[in-house]
């Protein structure tokens, strides 16, 4: 019986967690545009751009770690 049940994919959390990634740089990236944040230009960088890489790389990492 466990020949037939269907297999996970290992890497369903990391696009899930892709996705939920994206919106929220998209909702805050929004945040910052129509409310005219004053935040450096740099800072708004980290913000929507370098932290989420890193953060989906090291998940990415993680789960393909695993057996």
């Amino acid at each position: 019986m466990t020949g037939s049940a269907s297999q996970n994919h290992r890497l369903v959390p990391w696009y899930i967690g892709l996705v939920l990634v994206l919106a929220a740089v998209i909702f805050v990236g929004y945040r910052m545009w129509a409310g005219n944040c004053p935040a450096p230009t740099i800072i708004e960088i980290g913000v929507l751009t370098v932290i989420p890489i890193v953060y989906l790389v090291l998940m990415y990492l993680t789960f393909i770690s695993q057996k």
